[in-house]
């Protein structure tokens, strides 16, 4: 019963990062209906790629058992990534094409060596700690993504940066994952979604006490005020959201 209970909520999971996946094509039909990435930053979808590629490799059964939906949906996520990216480069400026294409040779070139290391110098439990760290703090960094949001949320009170379905994607998603870990007993799939659990019910709040306070602003200065507010910094949208 507990297998089949944590299959199925591995399945909510899965769904509901695939929406915070997705939460990005509003952004990308805008870039490539004018032609060009405008004010938008490449680095969040750069970094989520890693954030996929790595919780993708940590998922495989000769990494960490009973975790093969984890590789399922991340490398979906991946795969989406890598679409979003090559459209980035397709339309951005030439500095910041060279910029967004050294960054994701970076991406490659670290998950490569975590894979190596992994399978080269690694085994059993070494293996699934080492790709499990690798795979947290990435994890982390994506969720932690929307605090500059929710700090523009507090500072303005309003919400029209802060999208109530994102928001809501983040905790469902966060939430399921949170719960998958803990029934597979897995601290590296538990923990870091805690965190995106516990932040998407901030946004949540938030959204409930300033709810009334929406400006005109849609989905793509939404996109557009997040970049301006964390150039450094890589998901989806609270939407990229992963796992």
């Amino acid at each position: 019963m507990g297998d089949v209970v944590h299959f199925v909520v591995g399945i909510f999971g899965n769904a509901f990062a695939l929406f915070l996946f997705l939460a990005p094509l509003i952004t990308f039909k805008r870039i490539v209906k004018k032609r060009s990435t405008e004010q938008f930053s490449g680095v969040p979808y750069v970094m989520t790629l890693l954030n996929c590629l790595l919780s993708a490799w940590y998922g495989m059964p000769f990494v960490s058992p009973n975790n093969l939906l984890v590789s399922t949906i991340n490398g979906t996520g991946a795969v989406i990534e890598t679409v979003y990216v090559m459209i980035f480069i397709l339309f951005a400026p030439k500095k910041e094409k060279t910029k967004i294409l050294g960054l994701f040779t970076l991406v490659l070139t670290v998950f490569a060596m975590v894979v190596l290391v992994s399978l080269l110098a690694l085994h059993g439990n070494a293996r699934k700690l080492f790709c499990g760290i690798a795979a947290t703090v990435f994890s982390i960094i994506m969720y932690g993504s929307p605090l500059t949001i929710i700090r523009l949320v507090i500072k303005t009170k309003s919400v029209e940066f802060m999208p109530f379905f994102l928001s809501l994607f983040v905790f469902l998603c966060g939430t399921s994952w949170f719960i998958f870990g803990l029934l597979g007993k897995d601290p590296f799939v538990a923990v870091p979604n805690g965190f995106g659990s516990g932040l998407g019910a901030v946004q949540l709040i938030l959204y409930a006490i300033y709810r009334k306070n929406k400006g005109a602003g849609g989905e793509e200065s939404v996109e557009m005020e997040k970049q301006k507010a964390k150039p450094h910094q890589q998901k989806p949208s609270a939407a990229h959201e992963q796992v």
